[in-house]
């Protein structure tokens, strides 16, 4: 018998963020066909919110040119790939989170970039053109969607300035926020700036540092972003890079800290917090991402996160992402919930389950949440473990008395693990192939589905009595929902002819 666990019949309110915001690699990606593929897969099923990726104003998008004309260098904009990237957004039911980065070649102060893409990260040789390039970019965002949808895209300035994403000081960072948040204010006050967007390293002193430099200098600020990865230092092994992992509980810690920082300044207290980016490791060739422990991991982090923070956007939804390099193969170790010919990850289901979660918790621990939801329960369970020790932890089981909604209802289970919705493992079985063929691609969409069961629900004394085991590394959803029972509207059906169960 497992966990007895009595769910009270209210509860509270369920502060789950987990499809505000997702990550995407640089934006420029966007105008690959595989990637609108993706992006719709992800929005029928999960419907975030917003998305946000680098690369804004990097040359692959175009947006900024010099032409030299009568001995003199004119601004030219060009925002051709621009609308088609947003245009396809839009139309996808997201809205950008607009990140401001990195720099134009002809607005660079140097040559240092970041990525195989060569992201260039220096400070602008003039901080008037690029306060220029982010108030003209937002003006021709609004003359072409309008002014009251654009002043619901958040903008944040940059991407990790406290590592090898800024290669300016402290200090210039500061002066790039300024130049950039007023230039957002100009175009319309309505609009919502923020930072650091840090990563990681010297948290405190940044965060303080920034709230600070904001406050003294009465800076436009409307919310505070950053970053969190729970990996340990990384080991490199031929194309991969593997880590020892923190518990996920590491993230919220890491999210209190924010808390309690922010806490010592009246005006940043009661901020919004985002995470911009967070997941376990935080490099794109780490097989983690592509297992079934991580399904159950990150759902860890989802079922606490939103206690501390606004949103959390997960890096990222897609495996078209060129960081590292081209993708070598369907399975990479890739950051995204879709791995290549949109095929879903384990944790893809991580999101989809949270997505459909209640409103309004009844119960929570390591391994369970309860949520009620209209006139049912969803309930969204896990159990993972670091198979780095070859050691399979026992599951985690729970007897649960749920107060009725009916004399009878309908349970539905959806299981993530194992030989369910885990296609890497079928790839594996598959010789892992470099290059897929139709009918393999189609094999793993098909092995990439939870198991799902369903069963009749009997109320017993006011309660119903369920019984729950979550293997390890499994992640599950279990539904509740009323049924009434119109078997006698059939007139002339007889069960007794059917197979058991009909």
């Amino acid at each position: 018998m497992g966990k007895k666990v009595n769910v009270p019949s209210s509860g509270k309110l369920f502060k789950n963020n987990a499809t505000y915001c997702v990550g995407t690699g640089r934006m420029g990606l966007a105008l690959q066909k595989e990637y609108t593929d993706h992006l719709k897969v992800v929005q029928e099923a999960i419907h975030f919110r917003y998305i946000r990726g680098h690369g804004l104003f990097c040359d692959d998008i175009g947006i900024y040119r010099e032409i030299e004309m009568d001995g003199k260098t004119h601004s030219f904009y060009n925002f051709t790939y621009l609308d088609r990237i947003m245009d396809s957004y839009l139309e996808n039911g997201i809205r950008p989170f607009l990140e401001l980065g990195f720099m134009p070649e002809k607005l660079k102060s140097g040559e240092q970039t970041i990525f195989y893409w060569k992201g260039n990260v220096t400070p602008p040789k003039s901080y008037e053109k690029w306060a220029e390039l982010v108030e003209v970019t937002l003006n021709h965002l609004i003359d072409r969607y309008g002014r009251e949808e654009v002043t619901t895209w958040p903008v944040e300035v940059w991407n990790e300035p406290n590592i090898g994403f800024w290669a300016g000081t402290m200090d210039d960072y500061f002066m790039l926020y300024d130049y950039s948040a007023k230039a957002v204010k100009k175009v319309d006050p309505r609009i919502q700036v923020g930072g650091p967007a840090i990563c990681g390293i010297e948290t405190e002193k940044w965060l303080r540092s920034f709230f600070e430099h904001c406050i003294n200098n009465n800076l436009p600020l409307d919310f505070i972003t950053r970053h969190c990865y729970t990996a340990n230092q990384p080991t490199m092994r031929g194309h991969y890079i593997y880590h020892t992992l923190n518990e996920p509980t590491k993230m919220i810690e890491e999210l209190k800290e924010t808390r309690g920082i922010m806490a010592d300044y009246p005006r940043i207290a009661d901020m919004p917090l985002h995470i911009t980016e967070f997941n376990s490791s935080y490099v794109p060739v780490c097989p983690y991402h592509d297992t079934d422990f991580h399904a159950a991991y990150i759902a860890r982090i989802l079922s606490e996160a939103g206690e501390y923070a606004d949103s959390y956007s997960y890096w990222t939804f897609s495996d078209v992402f060129e960081e590292f390099d081209i993708p070598k193969s369907v399975f990479y170790g890739g950051f995204g919930l879709l791995a290549l010919n949109s095929i879903k990850k384990p944790t893809f289901y991580a999101f989809e389950f949270f997505a459909n979660a209640g409103t309004e918790l009844l119960y929570r621990d390591d391994h369970l949440i309860v949520t009620k939801k209209g006139d049912g329960y969803v309930i969204i369970g896990w159990n993972w473990h670091d198979m780095l020790d070859h050691i399979v932890s026992p599951d985690e089981s729970y007897s649960l008395s749920l107060p009725s909604i009916g004399k009878e209802a309908l349970i539905v289970k959806k299981l993530v693990g194992g030989s369910h919705a885990n296609p890497m493992k079928t790839w594996s079985n598959m010789g892992k192939p470099r290059s897929l063929n139709r009918e393999q691609i189609k094999l793993l969409q098909a092995s990439a589905q939870p198991l799902q069961t369903d069963a009749r629900l009997h109320e017993e004394n006011g309660y119903y009595e369920v019984e729950l085991d979550i293997p390890c590394n499994h992640l599950c959803m279990l539904e509740i929902t009323p049924v009434e029972d119109q078997t006698e509207t059939y007139l002339g059906f007889d069960p007794d002819h059917f197979c058991e169960g009909v």
